[in-house]
């Protein structure tokens, strides 16, 4: 892993909660959760405003990765 940023209380919690909802780890919770984002957000607004052009072979928003 690359970066492990902490949460804070709140987002904890609330990252712990979906994770009940959906019966499964957290961790795997907030894979579905980026995967819902990444399905809501504009990606090309995403590339635009990108600094890091390395990974975009596997960015999620790079819609031929």
């Amino acid at each position: 892993m690359a970066y492990t940023p902490e949460l804070s209380q709140r987002d904890s919690a609330t990252l712990r909660r979906i994770a009940w909802a959906l019966d499964v780890p957290m961790t795997e919770a907030i894979t579905r959760v980026f995967v819902e984002i990444v399905s809501k957000v504009d990606g090309r607004k995403v590339c635009a405003s990108c600094k890091d052009r390395t990974p975009c072979a596997v960015c999620a928003f790079n819609p031929n990765a």
